[in-house]
Protein backbone atom coordinates (compact mmCIF):
# COMPACT_ATOMS: atom_id res chain seq x y z
CA UNK A 1 0.00 0.00 0.00
CA UNK A 2 1.25 3.70 0.10
CA UNK A 3 2.45 3.55 3.75
CA UNK A 4 4.47 0.71 3.54
CA UNK A 5 5.81 2.70 0.15
CA UNK A 6 6.53 6.05 2.05
CA UNK A 7 7.84 4.11 4.68
CA UNK A 8 10.41 2.30 2.58
CA UNK A 9 11.25 4.90 0.83
CA UNK A 10 11.55 7.82 3.65
CA UNK A 11 15.25 7.42 4.24
CA UNK A 12 17.41 7.69 7.53
CA UNK A 13 20.59 9.69 6.33
CA UNK A 14 21.54 11.65 3.19
CA UNK A 15 24.16 8.35 2.45
CA UNK A 16 21.26 6.38 1.53
CA UNK A 17 18.97 8.87 0.33
CA UNK A 18 22.00 8.97 -2.98
CA UNK A 19 21.87 5.24 -3.30
CA UNK A 20 17.90 5.34 -3.81
CA UNK A 21 18.08 8.26 -5.39
CA UNK A 22 20.61 7.07 -8.70
CA UNK A 23 19.11 3.63 -9.01
CA UNK A 24 21.23 2.71 -12.04
CA UNK A 25 21.60 -1.25 -11.77
CA UNK A 26 25.26 -1.74 -10.85
CA UNK A 27 26.81 1.08 -11.32
CA UNK A 28 28.93 1.90 -8.03
CA UNK A 29 27.24 -1.09 -6.50
CA UNK A 30 29.30 -3.55 -6.80
CA UNK A 31 31.19 -2.44 -4.52
CA UNK A 32 29.73 -2.47 -0.15
CA UNK A 33 28.23 0.77 -0.69
CA UNK A 34 24.96 -0.29 -2.60
CA UNK A 35 24.43 -3.61 -0.95
CA UNK A 36 24.24 -2.08 2.48
CA UNK A 37 21.96 0.97 1.04
CA UNK A 38 19.20 -1.98 0.44
CA UNK A 39 20.17 -3.91 3.13
CA UNK A 40 18.73 -0.20 5.01
CA UNK A 41 15.84 -0.32 3.29
CA UNK A 42 14.71 -3.51 3.90
CA UNK A 43 15.08 -2.92 7.42
CA UNK A 44 13.06 0.24 7.45
CA UNK A 45 9.92 -1.38 5.72
CA UNK A 46 10.19 -4.65 8.44
CA UNK A 47 10.47 -1.84 11.21
CA UNK A 48 6.66 -1.08 10.87
CA UNK A 49 4.06 -2.82 13.39
CA UNK A 50 3.65 -5.67 10.76
CA UNK A 51 1.89 -9.05 11.57
CA UNK A 52 4.09 -11.18 12.74
CA UNK A 53 4.60 -14.71 10.75
CA UNK A 54 6.62 -17.11 13.24
CA UNK A 55 9.35 -19.10 11.65
CA UNK A 56 10.58 -21.54 14.48
CA UNK A 57 8.58 -24.48 16.46
CA UNK A 58 8.90 -22.00 19.50
CA UNK A 59 7.52 -18.92 17.47
CA UNK A 60 4.65 -21.03 16.76
CA UNK A 61 3.69 -22.21 20.45
CA UNK A 62 4.20 -18.54 21.92
CA UNK A 63 1.98 -16.84 19.03
CA UNK A 64 -0.75 -19.44 19.52
CA UNK A 65 -0.87 -19.15 23.11
CA UNK A 66 0.73 -22.48 23.92
CA UNK A 67 3.38 -21.12 26.34
CA UNK A 68 1.92 -18.69 28.74
CA UNK A 69 5.40 -17.52 30.18
CA UNK A 70 8.61 -16.85 28.93
CA UNK A 71 10.08 -18.42 32.45
CA UNK A 72 8.87 -21.83 30.36
CA UNK A 73 10.94 -21.34 27.76
CA UNK A 74 14.02 -20.20 30.27
CA UNK A 75 12.87 -23.76 32.70
CA UNK A 76 13.80 -25.93 29.34
CA UNK A 77 16.81 -23.66 28.34
CA UNK A 78 14.88 -23.41 24.77
CA UNK A 79 17.20 -21.25 22.13
CA UNK A 80 15.30 -18.08 21.22
CA UNK A 81 15.67 -17.27 17.63
CA UNK A 82 13.13 -14.98 16.90
CA UNK A 83 13.08 -11.47 18.89
CA UNK A 84 9.02 -11.01 18.74
CA UNK A 85 9.12 -13.61 21.21
CA UNK A 86 10.50 -11.73 23.74
CA UNK A 87 8.27 -8.78 22.12
CA UNK A 88 5.23 -10.74 22.92
CA UNK A 89 6.06 -11.63 26.71
CA UNK A 90 7.68 -8.26 27.91
CA UNK A 91 7.51 -5.47 25.11
CA UNK A 92 5.43 -3.26 27.10
CA UNK A 93 8.07 -3.08 29.53
CA UNK A 94 11.25 -3.51 27.73
CA UNK A 95 13.56 0.07 27.61
CA UNK A 96 16.89 -0.08 25.48
CA UNK A 97 19.70 2.82 26.07
CA UNK A 98 22.09 3.17 23.94
CA UNK A 99 25.56 2.21 25.89
CA UNK A 100 28.29 3.49 23.02
CA UNK A 101 28.91 4.05 19.18
CA UNK A 102 32.59 3.86 18.86
CA UNK A 103 33.87 3.73 14.81
CA UNK A 104 35.82 0.72 13.52
CA UNK A 105 37.92 0.66 10.77
CA UNK A 106 39.17 -1.75 7.81
CA UNK A 107 42.28 -0.52 6.36
CA UNK A 108 42.23 -1.83 2.55
CA UNK A 109 43.99 -0.80 -0.70
CA UNK A 110 41.69 2.13 -1.21
CA UNK A 111 42.06 3.73 2.44
CA UNK A 112 40.17 2.87 5.39
CA UNK A 113 36.85 1.70 5.74
CA UNK A 114 34.73 2.66 8.91
CA UNK A 115 31.82 1.31 10.24
CA UNK A 116 29.99 2.31 13.04
CA UNK A 117 29.45 -0.25 16.47
CA UNK A 118 26.74 -0.14 18.75
CA UNK A 119 26.49 -1.26 22.30
CA UNK A 120 22.89 -1.87 23.57
CA UNK A 121 21.53 -2.59 26.40
CA UNK A 122 17.69 -3.94 26.91
CA UNK A 123 15.48 -4.83 30.49
CA UNK A 124 12.51 -4.54 32.28
CA UNK A 125 13.59 -2.85 35.61
CA UNK A 126 12.81 -6.85 36.88
CA UNK A 127 14.38 -9.69 36.58
CA UNK A 128 15.22 -9.49 32.31
CA UNK A 129 18.13 -7.92 30.89
CA UNK A 130 19.90 -8.47 27.31
CA UNK A 131 22.87 -7.01 25.90
CA UNK A 132 23.48 -6.48 21.63
CA UNK A 133 26.38 -5.75 19.81
CA UNK A 134 25.97 -5.04 16.17
CA UNK A 135 28.42 -3.29 13.44
CA UNK A 136 27.12 -1.69 10.40
CA UNK A 137 27.81 0.94 8.06
CA UNK A 138 25.42 3.24 8.92
CA UNK A 139 24.53 4.46 13.05
CA UNK A 140 20.47 3.82 12.83
CA UNK A 141 21.26 -0.07 11.18
CA UNK A 142 23.80 -0.73 13.85
CA UNK A 143 21.31 0.53 16.65
CA UNK A 144 18.38 -1.50 15.10
CA UNK A 145 20.51 -4.42 14.69
CA UNK A 146 21.97 -4.39 18.34
CA UNK A 147 18.59 -4.30 19.94
CA UNK A 148 17.53 -7.26 18.04
CA UNK A 149 20.78 -9.18 19.42
CA UNK A 150 19.90 -7.48 22.92
CA UNK A 151 16.58 -8.72 22.69
CA UNK A 152 17.90 -12.46 21.28
CA UNK A 153 19.96 -12.23 24.56
CA UNK A 154 17.48 -11.51 27.02
CA UNK A 155 18.01 -13.70 30.16
CA UNK A 156 16.51 -13.91 34.00
CA UNK A 157 17.92 -12.47 36.69
CA UNK A 158 17.82 -14.35 40.15
CA UNK A 159 17.65 -11.13 42.88
CA UNK A 160 17.93 -12.35 46.55
CA UNK A 161 18.79 -10.96 49.93
CA UNK A 162 22.05 -9.16 51.95
CA UNK A 163 20.07 -10.87 55.66
CA UNK A 164 17.05 -11.64 56.82
CA UNK A 165 14.57 -12.60 54.51
CA UNK A 166 12.13 -9.37 54.57
CA UNK A 167 10.57 -7.98 51.63
CA UNK A 168 11.17 -8.29 48.28
CA UNK A 169 14.21 -9.13 47.00
CA UNK A 170 16.74 -6.71 46.60
CA UNK A 171 20.45 -7.56 45.90
CA UNK A 172 22.20 -10.28 44.43
CA UNK A 173 22.07 -13.56 45.86
CA UNK A 174 26.00 -14.45 46.37
CA UNK A 175 29.04 -13.02 45.15
CA UNK A 176 29.68 -13.74 41.84
CA UNK A 177 31.81 -13.01 38.86
CA UNK A 178 32.07 -11.70 35.25
CA UNK A 179 34.70 -11.58 32.92
CA UNK A 180 35.55 -10.58 29.49
CA UNK A 181 38.87 -9.37 28.23
CA UNK A 182 41.27 -8.32 31.12
CA UNK A 183 38.23 -6.86 32.93
CA UNK A 184 37.08 -8.91 35.59
CA UNK A 185 33.69 -7.81 37.00
CA UNK A 186 32.42 -9.05 41.34
CA UNK A 187 28.98 -8.35 42.35
CA UNK A 188 28.95 -8.58 46.38
CA UNK A 189 25.44 -8.16 47.85
CA UNK A 190 24.89 -4.88 49.87
CA UNK A 191 22.31 -4.14 53.06
CA UNK A 192 18.95 -2.41 51.68
CA UNK A 193 19.52 1.16 51.41
CA UNK A 194 22.80 0.83 50.08
CA UNK A 195 22.08 1.65 46.39
CA UNK A 196 24.40 0.60 43.76
CA UNK A 197 27.84 1.56 44.38
CA UNK A 198 28.89 0.93 40.75
CA UNK A 199 30.61 2.67 37.98
CA UNK A 200 27.96 4.39 35.57
CA UNK A 201 28.10 1.43 32.58
CA UNK A 202 27.78 -1.75 35.33
CA UNK A 203 24.80 0.90 37.37
CA UNK A 204 22.68 1.21 34.59
CA UNK A 205 22.92 -2.83 33.53
CA UNK A 206 22.20 -3.81 37.51
CA UNK A 207 19.59 -1.04 37.26
CA UNK A 208 17.76 -2.61 33.97
CA UNK A 209 18.61 -5.76 36.14
CA UNK A 210 16.05 -4.64 39.19
CA UNK A 211 18.78 -4.67 41.53
CA UNK A 212 18.38 -1.73 44.07
CA UNK A 213 21.74 -2.86 45.91
CA UNK A 214 24.48 -4.32 45.22
CA UNK A 215 28.45 -3.41 45.99
CA UNK A 216 30.60 -3.91 42.48
CA UNK A 217 34.68 -4.57 42.34
CA UNK A 218 36.04 -4.14 39.19
CA UNK A 219 39.84 -5.03 37.76
CA UNK A 220 41.73 -4.83 34.06
CA UNK A 221 40.90 -1.87 31.46
CA UNK A 222 37.80 -0.78 32.44
CA UNK A 223 37.93 1.95 29.86
CA UNK A 224 37.21 -0.44 27.39
CA UNK A 225 33.32 0.09 27.48
CA UNK A 226 32.48 -3.52 25.64
CA UNK A 227 33.86 -5.34 27.53
CA UNK A 228 33.01 -3.45 30.66
CA UNK A 229 29.15 -4.07 29.81
CA UNK A 230 29.95 -8.11 28.95
CA UNK A 231 31.90 -8.87 31.99
CA UNK A 232 28.92 -7.14 33.93
CA UNK A 233 26.06 -8.94 31.96
CA UNK A 234 28.34 -12.05 32.57
CA UNK A 235 28.56 -11.52 35.96
CA UNK A 236 24.48 -10.60 36.15
CA UNK A 237 23.99 -14.16 34.00
CA UNK A 238 25.76 -16.36 36.56
CA UNK A 239 23.01 -15.84 39.17
CA UNK A 240 21.30 -18.33 38.31
CA UNK A 241 24.36 -20.78 37.70
CA UNK A 242 24.60 -21.30 41.74
CA UNK A 243 22.42 -24.18 42.86
CA UNK A 244 22.08 -23.15 46.59
CA UNK A 245 20.63 -24.63 49.15
CA UNK A 246 16.91 -22.70 49.19
CA UNK A 247 16.80 -24.56 45.68
CA UNK A 248 17.42 -27.87 46.82
CA UNK A 249 14.08 -29.46 46.47
CA UNK A 250 12.88 -32.08 44.66
CA UNK A 251 12.93 -31.31 40.92
CA UNK A 252 8.77 -32.47 39.12
CA UNK A 253 10.07 -32.97 36.07
CA UNK A 254 7.95 -32.45 32.91
CA UNK A 255 7.87 -32.36 29.17
CA UNK A 256 9.44 -29.96 27.15
CA UNK A 257 6.74 -27.76 25.35
CA UNK A 258 8.26 -29.21 22.27
CA UNK A 259 7.21 -32.85 23.65
CA UNK A 260 3.68 -31.58 24.74
CA UNK A 261 2.84 -30.30 22.11
CA UNK A 262 3.85 -32.53 19.31
CA UNK A 263 1.14 -33.01 17.88
CA UNK A 264 -0.01 -29.56 16.90
CA UNK A 265 3.57 -28.55 15.61
CA UNK A 266 3.56 -32.01 13.01
CA UNK A 267 0.23 -29.92 10.69
CA UNK A 268 1.75 -27.91 8.48
CA UNK A 269 1.79 -24.20 9.32
CA UNK A 270 0.07 -21.95 6.71
CA UNK A 271 0.47 -18.26 6.39
CA UNK A 272 -2.55 -16.77 6.48
CA UNK A 273 -2.96 -14.81 3.88
CA UNK A 274 -2.92 -10.71 4.27
CA UNK A 275 -6.62 -8.81 3.89
CA UNK A 276 -6.83 -6.04 1.59
CA UNK A 277 -7.88 -2.92 3.23
CA UNK A 278 -10.40 -1.15 1.12
CA UNK A 279 -9.85 3.06 1.40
Amino acid sequence: GVFSFVAWYCPLSSGINAEYGGRGGSRGGSRGRGRGGNRGGRGRAGGDSKEWYPCTKLGRLVKDGMIKKIEEIYLFSLPIKEAEIIDFFLGSKLKDEVLKIMPVQKQTRAGQRTRFKAFVAIGDYDGHIGLGVKCSKEVATAIRGAIILAKLSVIPVRRGYWGNKIGMPHTVPCKVTGKCGSVLVRLVPAPRGTGLVSAPVPKKLLNMAGFEDCYTCATGQTATLGNFAKATFAAIAATYAYLTPDMWSATVFTNSPYQEYTDYLAKPFVKQPKKEVKY
